[in-house]
Parts: C-alpha cells; structure tokens; sequence
C-alpha cells in the first residue's frame, strides 16, 4: 500500500476532544491526519466540522493513517485511559518505525504511563504521556500541555505543542515536565488541586447561604468582585455565572440540582499516591471525602431528622465577613497549592524525575480548569528560587499567609459554631498550624508504640545521654513486666 506522506501530526480518537484538538492543530497550519476506530465517524467529521479545512485529511485504516505521516511519525490519541491505550499501540506498532513517536493524551493513571515508556523505549519508539487540560473549549482554542515520557520526542513535538497550547502573558502554557509518567503524573496533581478549589469554593457557597442568609444573586455579586482581585480564576467565574443562571420559572437553577457529586478518579489516585508516599495532602484528600459523603444523600436525609446540632445565626458586619471569606478562601488556596508542590517534588525524588517546577505553575496558568492569576505568582516564586522548599517559605506567600489569617480562623471558628461543615477550610488551618508547630504530640504517640508494640522511639538530641542514646531506636520496660526486646517488623 503506498500513500503519501503528507501529515505533520497524526490523531486518534474523534471525540469532541479529539475533534477540537485537531481544528486547533489545523487553524496552527500543520496538516494533520485523522482516524477514528469506527471509520465512518472520520467521514462524518471530514464531511462536517471538518469540511472548512484542506489540511484535515482522513485516514481509513491503521495502515493508512500512519503512511500518511511524515517521519519521525507523530501519533496521538485520545483516547478511553487503561486497556484501550494498549490495544491501540499494539495496533499502531506493526506499522511505525524505531524513531517514531507515539503520544497518550488521554487521563491515563501514571504508572502506566512510566510502564508504557520503558517497555516501547526497548523497541526504539518514543512515548509521551501528556496531560490535557482546559475541556472541550480549551482543546479547540488553546489547552494547558503537560508532556513528559522520553525526552527524545521533545524537539519533535515541541513546536506543534506549544503552538496549539494557551498562552499566558505570550509564553505557551506548555513545555516539558519530565521522565516516564512525570505529565500524566502532574496532571493527576492538578485534577486533586482541582478537586480542593472546587470545594473550597462550594463551602463559601454554603457559609454565605446558610451562615448570611445571600441569596443566589447575592453570592453571584459576591463572586464577581472576589474575580476582581487576588480570587481571580476560571473556577471563580464559572461559579459566577452558575449562581446566575435562573430556570424557567425565574428561580436559580443550581438550587434545584441534586447534592450528590461523582468523580472520575484522578482526585482518588493524588491522595492515594499522596498516602503512599506519606505526604500530608489534607486538602485534596478532605476534598475527595466531602464528594464521597455527599453521595450518601439518602443516609443523609436519615441523619438530618435524627442528629441535631446549632442553627446559623449571624451578627455582626457582612462586608467585614464577606472580606474575611475572602482571605479564608485565599489562604486555603494556598495551602492547597503548597500541599500539591510538596507532593510533585517528593515524587520526583521517590521515582528519580528531573521536573521542572517552574513551567508546571507557568502551565496551569493558562487553558486549564485551575488557571488563576494566583499562579504568576507561583512561577514567580519558582523562577526566583527552583529548589523552594515550601512555597510558604517565598516572601509573597509568607505574606500573604499571615495578612489572611485572621479571618481564615474566624471564619473556621464561626462555621464550627453554626454547624456549617468546613472540611477543607478546616483542615488546610489545621495542617498550617501543624506545620508550623515545631514540637508535635507525636512523642506521646511514639510513647504509646512502644508501650504495646516495642516499636522503639528516638529521643530528642537535647535529652540525649548514655542510656538514650541520639539517633538511635530506644525501647523501654513501661510497666516492668514486659521485656527489653524491641519490634522490628511489625508497623501500627
């Protein structure tokens, strides 16, 4: 079979993401090849969506498609994430070339990613998992990129992606991540940080509802001067527009939608991953329980006649209340961020990534769902220092942190009073207030380890002596009944 290679970029999969991202590419004036594994839908899109473009042509097989494309080949799909990204390489691999370039955009799990890399790596072919972010609307008109995978494939696709990518401030929210599953990985990150906006912001809903009494045309006004300064994103706008947006009969929408959310999972796997490498990211996992609780509607309902607790009622000034929500919401917000970046540069150690941290902040600012003003100020922070521990040791967050705290704690306090649940402004509070507590109560918990299971505990290097020595692994008799010797496997 002899076709022409006439294709800068290749893609698979014509759903609406599929199809915006490809209108995208050809609007950027590469020629890009289609397919799709039911063939007619290539022909409906050519003869449809895609019929203004000479430089979107269809392919009707996957022989075809890739003799289509100029060599090194550039294959995406976008496609459903698990077993069909490995049904379609396996039927990819038959037709490229050691060189080529095969790209997963899809929200594949990054182990796999990681997985896929190395194994076709060892067949000379280059693969990248990218994360796509920005929805139907970002993929046709400029999506946050996050590649990473085999750094070969970066000076191949740099050019288209960084063409089709948002911009921010003119620089493309878009460059490398890093090795193996690092996009798909900071991508996972940004789905959880996404997950903790989205509640963070639903609790200021409720404490502005049940706690002030606002209305839905209240809070929208609320929302709409909070989009004018430090608050300013994408997730606070649509929320805007939501509380807005009135039904038929005049009355608002969003009050008639039933309080039960679902999730996808890429929140789920942030604050897995984040427990099993033993990082504190409160947020993102308080974030994904409050929708878990949420879908317990019919239980609810149950509870609510049987367990009582406080009625809101409020006094005081609203403006001074509404401002201290405002810096409650800020603050949180940055713990949120915080918590993500600490987990993204423990990964990178735990898997051996080099990341580079900079352009991760500086890809979210633009296209994606989580994009924000709030995120110059963390490519700021990063250009300034790479190695920033914490991005509440960069003095703007440092700052900014301590301006809003005030209010942060009245208005946690105030919504504990109420009975209005924060569990995502409660915890970043309380997780700011653990970090930055130098001694902990975890010695008594040490203590009590030890007391039932000898698991032996360190001692402080200022109460070090003979008998405890420092930096050794100390077992006590506490009752004088039990023996000297220690555990040595066993965790609890």
């Amino acid at each position: 079979m002899t076709e022409k290679a006439v294709g800068d970029f290749g893609l698979i999969g014509l759903a609406v993401m599929g199809q915006n991202l490809i209108m995208n590419i050809a609007d950027h004036k590469f020629t890009i090849v289609a397919f799709n594994r039911t063939v007619a839908k290539v022909d409906r899109f050519l003869e449809n969506e895609a019929k203004e473009y000479p430089n979107i042509v269809g392919a009707h097989s996957m022989e075809e498609f890739v003799l289509k494309l100029k060599k090194p080949r550039r294959i995406m799909m976008l496609v459903m994430a698990g077993k069909p990204v490995d049904d379609f390489i396996n039927a990819i691999l038959p037709f490229v070339e050691k060189g080529d370039i095969i790209i997963d955009g899809g929200n594949s799990h990054f182990p796999d990613t990681t997985r896929r890399t190395k194994a076709l790596a060892e067949k000379g072919i280059r693969f990248v998992g990218t994360g796509v972010s920005g929805g139907e609307e970002g993929a046709r008109y400029g999506p946050s990129l996050m590649p990473g995978g085999n750094e070969e494939a970066w000076p191949y696709i740099k050019e288209i992606f960084q063409s089709i990518a948002a911009k921010s401030d003119d620089e493309p929210c878009c460059d490398w991540v890093g090795d193996e599953g690092a996009g798909h990985y900071v991508k996972m990150v940004h789905n959880g940080i996404e997950y903790g906006d989205m509640q963070l912001i639903c609790e200021a809903y409720d404490i502005m509802k049940r706690g002030l009494g606002l209305s839905a045309k209240e809070m929208s006004d609320v929302f709409a001067e909070w989009n004018k300064g430090v608050l300013d994103s994408f997730l606070i706008e649509i929320t805007r527009d939501v509380l807005r947006f009135n039904d038929d009969d005049g009355t608002p929408l969003v009050e008639k939608i039933l309080d039960s959310a679902g999730q996808k999972g890429t929140g789920k796997w942030t604050a897995i991953n984040a427990l099993d490498l033993g990082m504190p990211v409160t947020l993102i996992g308080e974030a994904v329980f409050a929708r878990c609780l949420s879908s317990l509607k019919q239980e609810r309902g149950r509870a609510a006649k049987l367990l009582g607790g406080p009625e809101p009622e409020f006094k005081g000034d609203k403006k001074e209340f509404l401002a201290d929500l405002e810096q409650a919401l800020y603050a949180s917000k940055i713990i949120s961020y915080a918590q993500g970046f600490m987990l993204i540069q423990n990964a990178a150690k735990e898997y051996h990534w080099k990341l580079n941290k900079p352009s991760i902040a500086l890809m979210w600012r633009g296209g994606c769902i989580i994009r924000s003003v709030f995120l110059k100020d963390i490519t700021s922070a990063y250009r300034k220092n790479p190695d920033l521990e914490n991005l509440l040791f960069d003095d703007f967050f440092n700052k900014a942190i301590h301006n809003a705290q005030k209010g942060w704690r009245d208005i946690v306090s105030k919504s504990a009073l109420w009975g209005v649940p924060t569990p995502a402004f409660s915890t970043a509070l309380s997780w700011y207030d653990g970090y930055r507590t130098k001694d902990l109560p975890a010695n008594l918990l040490q203590a009590q380890r030890d007391y039932f299971g000898a698991h032996t505990f360190k001692i402080k290097p200022e109460h070090a002596s003979e008998k405890y020595p420092e930096g050794k692994d100390n077992h006590v008799n506490w009752t004088g009944r039990g023996g000297d010797v220690s555990a040595s496997t066993y965790q609890a």
